[in-house]
């Protein structure tokens, strides 16, 4: 048996006779008697006590946690004490996230795991649990599948750590009656060509070449806001993406690509050519922003698009005043409100130039490695899961290929065997 018991109703005293007795204490009678106390696998002592008459349950107690420690599920007593919330928020703040992740992860968690699991103790969670976040997230009408399952990701990762910490035996998110939120994955639609002249027909000329480096380079919104002079190589044909702007806290600043991944993309001719126009009409500009995160050191890059204060492009003013009345006036979209305001448009977003650069690559047979890397995504199996539809069916090629062989009159077959 781990530790030992302590009556805290009796301590032993030496009489006259030098013989050990039993004396009764301050404490007899009041409070809970026994005491069971070990120490734990950090090296600190751990108690629990417990009542007048319950001395075997004290002792089972003691047995069953050193069995625990034994076969590696020991659960620290602390987890009876921290909550879901209060664990998470630790967690957050040692979080090795960038920070622009590590706020949208604090406000989903704030948000929509708080209020369900928040005042829940750790080492009370079972998969009931996790069943009921996922029903309430499934039933909330505003949020989307995606959103969900993003929140249901959040949630996962804070019970991981809290097993690592020894707070938890098991992550109920694993157990088999636990599904995480579903969602409906839309086939992405890219536009046609005509489409992606006509939204940059529309724009100010000053924004126009933006749709040459996100159709024709693949770069997402951040990169292209953050393109410089410095990562383009007209003679080499090359587009270094080495730079995003994002926005933190409301605040500007520099930061590595997605997922900190830089890479080389091809440059055609056709989008060289308008950059290099861009770039005599609209001098690239020298910025000087903070370095991933709003107090990070200052550094500075020639940016090749600006606002017409020859400031950054802020993300959401551009998309608000320019980018959907482009969308509204090439059709994509209908024309705004009597407000002045447009109908929500995910889908014709700027990343759809993305998916335009992935459809017309894959549709000329380029390979989806290859695709993947010019995409910067973690690995070709996310293009796969994103862009598979869209590759040429091979159904045709095998059609041709068993018609070669097998349209031949059958005696030429013979004459080689």
């Amino acid at each position: 048996m781990a530790g030992h018991i302590q009556d805290r109703w009796y301590k032993t005293e030496t009489d006259a006779n030098d013989k050990t007795v039993k004396v009764r204490t301050d404490r007899y009678g009041t409070g809970m008697r026994y005491r069971a106390r070990y120490i734990g696998p950090d090296g600190t002592e751990k108690s629990k006590s417990f009542p007048d008459g319950k001395k075997r349950l004290a002792e089972k107690w003691l047995t069953n946690t050193a069995s625990d420690m034994s076969r590696g599920q020991y659960i620290d007593p602390r987890a009876a004490r921290i909550t879901f919330k209060s664990y998470a928020e630790k967690w957050l703040n040692a979080h090795t996230a960038d920070v622009s992740s590590q706020i949208v992860t604090e406000q989903r968690l704030r948000l929509h795991a708080f209020p369900v699991l928040g005042t829940r103790p750790l080492d009370s969670f079972r998969p009931e649990h996790i069943r009921g976040l996922v029903s309430a997230l499934e039933t909330n009408a505003s949020v989307s599948d995606a959103y969900a399952r993003n929140i249901y990701g959040d949630v996962r990762a804070v019970l991981s750590a809290a097993v690592d910490d020894g707070l938890l035996p098991r992550n109920p998110c694993t157990a088999k009656s636990v599904r995480p939120p579903a969602v409906e994955r839309r086939r992405v639609v890219p536009w046609l060509p005509a489409q992606v002249r006509a939204v940059r027909a529309a724009l100010p000329e000053r924004y126009r070449a933006m749709v040459d480096a996100g159709a024709g380079c693949g770069l997402r919104q951040g990169e292209i806001v953050g393109l410089a002079g410095d990562a383009i190589d007209f003679e080499g044909g090359i587009l270094r993406v080495i730079r995003q702007v994002k926005l933190i806290r409301g605040k500007a600043v520099f930061a590595p690509p997605k997922c900190g991944k830089e890479r080389d993309v091809p440059l055609p001719s056709s989008v060289a050519e308008p950059l290099r126009v861009h770039m005599d009409a609209c001098k690239p500009v020298e910025i000087t922003l903070p370095w991933r995160k709003p107090d990070g050191p200052k550094v500075s890059a020639r940016l090749l698009f600006t606002n017409t204060a020859s400031g950054v492009v802020w993300r959401s003013n551009f998309n608000i005043q320019e980018w959907k009345r482009a969308l509204a006036v090439a059709g994509l979209i209908p024309d705004a409100g009597e407000d002045g305001k447009y109908e929500s448009a995910r889908e014709h977003g700027m990343h759809a130039l993305r998916h335009f650069y992935a459809s017309v690559l894959l549709d000329a047979g380029e390979n989806i490695k290859a695709v993947s890397q010019y995409l910067g995504h973690t690995d070709p199996a996310l293009t796969l899961r994103v862009y598979a539809h869209l590759m040429p069916s091979s159904q045709e090629r095998t059609r041709r290929a068993i018609d070669t062989v097998l349209a031949s009159p059958m005696t030429d077959q013979v004459s080689h065997l």
